[in-house]
């Protein structure tokens, strides 16, 4: 529930950004940029899937070829009163996960060679759950109406500085000034404060899937204790292939840690996510 309510605020704080914005520039920029961030994010929402899947190089696996790994999808699927996603393996040794889909009856569950080797049996049913957290809790809609937001504001803050630099700048401002400092909060500021606020969702999303996915299965210590392997393995062994861009869909970064503030991470800290898990006494 917490991390319900933080999410609203986080999205009306986004849309509130857009709103202020909107009071700088006008409708017209606005509307041009909330069509075109729509129709963007319209085909990544519907696309995506298929998109990341690519990407990753993942194999479909039938319940002959990964028994293992189906039935646990099948069983934690079953848990979350959930039709039964498709399942993928990802030829790799970085331990890893992701879910993907736009809705339950249209979802996916990846996990790579590296995660099925590493962890036990109970932790890979604990990092599933997480998984199918994010399919039930409805996360990607949720990560799309961030983006579209976050695009309109960034698409609206290039709209006004161009038309700064070119004497039109939406409302009447006299004064040279006010007119600079309006471009600096424009052009600088206000596309940072998105993505800081967009980047927030997603880890707030992450707390929520991991408390959802250990009531699925009525157990929290399998994925804490699963977390702190796939942290150690990713450091290890990071992927080699892909898109950083993409590293908000599986359960860990699975690239090499950057020097980017935690204010930019789309995921927690995974020791502060162990200590919730551990908290959760389930």
């Amino acid at each position: 529930m917490i991390n319900q309510l933080k999410t609203m605020v986080l999205l009306a704080a986004l849309t509130g950004v857009l709103m202020w914005i909107g009071s700088f520039w006008g409708t017209g920029g606005l509307v041009i940029g909330l069509i075109f961030a729509l129709v963007m994010n319209f085909g990544s929402y519907f696309f995506s899937d298929k998109i990341v899947l690519y990407m990753y190089k993942a194999k479909p696996a039938t319940e002959k070829e990964a028994p293992k790994l189906y039935k646990i999808v099948k069983e934690g699927t079953g848990n979350a009163g959930m039709p039964m996603p498709k399942v993928y393996i990802i030829p790799t040794p970085n331990p890893n996960a992701f879910a993907t889909g736009r809705n339950p009856k249209h979802s996916a569950v990846a996990a790579t060679e590296g995660i099925m080797e590493l962890l036990s049996e109970a932790e890979l049913k604990g990092v599933i759950a997480h998984e199918i957290a994010h399919i039930k809790n409805r996360d990607i809609l949720i990560q799309t109406i961030a983006a579209t937001i976050a695009g309109v504001i960034s698409y609206v803050a290039t709209m006004a500085q161009w038309g700064a630099m070119f004497g039109g700048f939406g409302r009447d401002d006299r004064d040279n000034g006010s007119s600079f400092i309006s471009l600096i909060v424009l052009a600088v500021l206000a596309p940072i404060i998105a993505l800081i606020l967009q980047m927030a969702i997603s880890r707030s999303r992450e707390y929520m899937a991991d408390e959802t996915g250990a009531k699925l299965i009525h157990n929290s210590q399998p994925l804490a204790s699963a977390l702190e392997k796939l942290e150690r393995g990713n450091k290890y062994s990071p992927l080699d292939f892909g898109n950083q861009a993409t590293s908000s869909l599986f359960i860990v970064n699975p690239f090499r840690a950057s020097t980017l503030m935690s204010l930019f991470s789309t995921h927690p800290s995974t020791d502060k996510r162990i200590k919730r898990l551990k908290e959760m006494r389930l």
